[in-house]
């Protein structure tokens, strides 16, 4: 079916106006728009709390997306898997007013994630339970709603076992809410369902629509598909009948040709918008949008991965869910930074470690170009080791979310493929990680073997343990849930003891197979399984595991554990979380980024840090992952994590630490020489000098092979610390939540960065709300609940919300004996 002209024309402009209303909602169906204000909340456990005329008065008023746990105190007795903060029981409410003109219509509550074990009421009736924290679930609230009345929403959530993790989890709401109004017959929930398949140069959009019927009587509908190239030109349409019987859902499949489609890929992103309008009797009875495009993946067990025809490595990073200060809770526009920041490391693909994660990240990886390997599960029927007094230290326990697995997994699977299903980067499913980690639970006759392990197998074979061949039965059930919602991507896992999975099934139910930590299979499993999909899906910083992938083109790239530091499976206190990151807690690049920049950026690059010999490498912050990334076969070790401090005794010796790309590197120390150019040290990839330290201008001239400067790194000696300066933020936010992150540097008097001043810095606002203040330190374990904060390397994060209420915010940053610094951000 194809429009008039001016009909298209106004298709477009609707199209336009309602994109951001519609796709961010996720359900795919009706009218939706965010409840997250107005809530009350309390840290207890009110069993009346569910009733419409409970009093509510004296509880917390809070914004959602909310954390509880990140507001909570740093306790030592707590457990260092969720980085010493508590948990608890919460109850969360809200009035909401169902104007009269709706009835009629459905009314559904869409939760984009609640952790964990929620129940949702309304008006005291319970509309379900759902265990998993990190899957988003709709409830038909319409039975329950009064039209023209005020209705009450209530939600528990039972974070009580809150050592239910080896990672922070946070507790409560800590993503969207949405409302959603729909007309009887509607799309159904995540309903709309667009893949690209390209073959010999043609390329085609399949479309499969879901619809659901909830009145008593058959109907006949019509569906028109438009689909929009990046430009908003339209450039496919189609329009079908399809008879849906009473109560019931039915789908139909169509195919959308596109001459020269546009391909989306890593440097150029394009996306195209398909546009569903659902009509009875010739009139409009619901729509939805879904953003997609055209691209193709390929894996091959002996040349690896190619993106629209192009071999390429991953270069990954895991990612856990968390920001720091601001716990689970995490904005739109704090992802969007740290992304960019990941990719300007070079950066190509993210693994959601080890659950699925906020709506927000995908859009933004489709927006940025960014390819994903979406994970759901960290364990299956049996829990895992939960450490509590510091990460494998002690006794663990034994909590965890495996209870309601056997009753829930395939529900919380399905719901997560058909939710992702139509983000265009992403590019696997993993049905889990390390669910085959030695003895933890499954053990194996192999480990009194001379099995290859590079994780400890917890005293060899134990008999009474679960049989790891349990693995495969549960593998098969979950890799034909994938199937059966999405055939157009592979199936993956991360997998721990290789050398025992490879005595079960369980690798080879896997599309492809991800190793973690056993980079020294590669090549004996390449030979010995030639038709197996060989990546490092969890792998340590050191350059030997990225040289590997390199050399061996059967392995199709890794992914580091981990890109940004976390909060949870800390050391022994005091420790925050795990300090492993290409990006410290506030998302700013750290020593071991700059050096990660210089294997993977494709653009010349030079940075200087320095540390002192005569202390040792000592005073570098390693964490505790890095301290297994091997000895370098007894050479000596040059550190990843060299901060740019040029700020020592006079004469004491210094080790200069150049992270560069470029072919050699030529020291400059107050504007001479020091030495000749020194070329790239491609055993350790990091260039060095020793050198006495010396007041002034330390610096390094990345050149090419010819001797032409094309990078350029500079650090000075500062004078004492003397103000706070604003070097970024984000001038004009959105009027309803929208988020400034505001980064400060303490300067001296000449403007030179002080990057050991840890001065404690005061945050005062006006006109919003302060979320947190965030300097990045581990160690951290002070208060983070008021307006106060140190400083951390000279550098502090302040993270400001609009309130909704004032056009104009002020915020000022004040220290004692600094000069303070005052900023005004408008809110559109």
């Amino acid at each position: 079916m194809s429009y008039p002209i001016y009909k298209k024309i106004i298709l477009s402009l609707t199209f336009l106006l309602t994109l951001s209303f519609s796709i961010y909602a996720q359900v795919g169906f009706g009218s939706s728009q965010k409840i997250n204000t107005d809530w009350k909340f309390t840290l207890s456990d009110e069993a009346a709390a569910k009733t419409p005329l409970f009093n509510d008065s004296k509880w917390q008023a809070v914004t959602l997306p909310h954390d509880w746990s990140i507001q909570g105190k740093l306790d030592s007795t707590l457990a260092s898997c969720t980085g010493y903060l508590p948990g608890g029981i919460g109850w969360y409410r809200k009035t909401l007013k169902i104007p009269e003109k709706e009835l009629g219509k459905k009314v559904y509550l869409y939760f984009e994630g609640v952790y964990n074990r929620s129940e949702v009421y309304i008006n005291g009736q319970l509309l379900g339970s759902r265990p998993n924290g990190y899957i988003s679930f709709m409830y038909d609230a319409t039975p329950y709603i009064k039209y023209g009345q005020d209705n009450v929403i209530s939600v528990r959530v039972d974070h009580s076992r809150y050592a239910d993790s080896r990672w922070y989890s946070g507790s409560g709401i800590y993503r969207n809410v949405w409302l959603v109004y729909s007309n009887p017959i509607h799309i159904a929930q995540w309903g709309v369902f667009a893949y690209p398949q390209i073959e010999n140069g043609k390329s085609t959009l399949k479309v499969e629509t879901e619809l659901e019927n909830t009145t008593n009587k058959d109907e006949k509908l019509k569906i028109v598909h438009e689909l929009f190239a990046p430009d908003g030109k339209s450039v496919a349409s189609k329009s079908f009948e399809i008879n849906v019987n009473k109560g019931r859902k039915d789908k139909l499949a169509i195919s959308l040709d596109v001459v020269n489609a546009q391909l989306w890929s890593l440097g150029s992103p394009k996306l195209y918008k398909l546009k569903t309008i659902v009509s009875h009797n010739g009139k409009s009875i619901d729509s939805t949008i879904t953003v997609t495009g055209f691209r193709n993946f390929t894996f091959n067990p002996n040349t690896g991965f190619a993106l629209n025809g192009r071999n390429m490595k991953m270069k990954g990073v895991c990612l856990h869910h968390d920001a720091g200060v601001l716990g689970a809770a995490v904005p739109k526009e704090v992802w969007k930074k740290r992304l960019i920041a990941l990719k300007e490391i070079g950066v190509n693909a993210i693994r959601t470690s080890h659950n699925p994660q906020s709506p927000d990240l995908y859009a933004l990886c489709d927006q940025l170009g960014m390819l994903v390997l979406n994970e759901a599960f960290d364990e299956w029927e049996f829990p895992k080791r939960k450490w509590i007094e510091g990460w494998n230290v002690g006794t663990p326990k034994l909590d965890g979310t495996f209870d309601f697995f056997e009753e829930w997994g395939t529900t919380d699977l399905a719901d997560m493929v058909r939710r992702d299903r139509n983000h265009i980067s992403i590019f696997a499913w993993s049905i889990g990680n390390e669910v085959d980690y030695p003895n933890d639970p499954y053990s194996h006759s192999i480990l009194d073997g001379n099995g290859d392990f590079t994780q400890k197998a917890f005293g060899g074979y134990k008999k009474d343990a679960p049989d790891a061949n349990r693995l495969s039965n549960i593998a098969a059930r979950l890799v034909k849930v994938v199937k059966q919602y999405d055939i157009s991507r592979s199936v993956t896992a991360g997998l721990a003891g290789v050398a025992m999975s490879n005595e079960t099934e369980y690798p080879g139910l896997l599309d492809i197979a991800g190793y973690n930590y056993t980079e020294s299979r590669y090549i004996s499993d390449h030979e010995k399984y030639p038709k197996r999909i060989i990546y490092g899906s969890e792998n340590r910083h050191d350059l030997k595991a990225w040289k590997t992938v390199l050399d061996n083109d059967h392995v199709f790239g890794q992914f580091l554990w981990t890109g940004i530091d976390y909060l949870g499976e800390s050391g022994k206190w005091p420790s925050r979380g795990f300090y492993s990151g290409l990006l410290d807690f506030s998302g700013a690049i750290k020593p071991r980024g700059y050096f990660r920049q210089s294997l993977w950026s494709e653009k010349p690059m030079a940075y200087l840090g320095t540390y002192s010999i005569d202390v040792g490498a000592k005073n570098i912050p390693e964490d505790v992952l890095s301290q297994t990334e091997g000895n370098n076969n007894g050479q000596e070790k040059f550190s990843e994590d060299a901060w740019s401090e040029w700020n020592y005794k006079k004469g004491e010796k210094i080790r200069v630490v150049c992270y560069t790309n470029t072919a050699k590197a030529q020291l400059m120390l107050n504007g001479k020489k020091i030495g000749e150019a020194k070329p790239y040290e491609i055993s350790n990839g990091i260039i060095h000098w020793d050198i006495p330290f010396e007041v002034g201008n330390l610096e390094v001239l990345g050149m090419d092979k010819n001797g032409k400067e094309i990078a350029r790194y500079a650090i000075k000696t500062p004078q004492q610390a003397y103000s706070i300066k604003v070097v970024e933020y984000d001038h004009e936010i959105k009027k309803n939540g929208g988020v400034s992150q505001i980064r400060l540097q303490i300067l001296d008097k000449n403007g030179i960065a002080v990057e050991n001043a840890s001065n404690e810095i005061l945050c005062q606002v006006e006109g919003a709300e302060l979320l947190g203040l965030e300097a990045g330190n581990n160690t951290d374990m002070g208060d983070y609940t008021d307006n106060k904060q140190n400083a951390y390397k000279g550098k502090l994060t302040a993270y400001i919300r609009s309130n909704g209420k004032s056009e104009n915010i002020k915020v000022d940053f004040s220290s004692k004996g600094l000069k303070s610094e005052h900023i005004n951000i408008n809110v559109q």
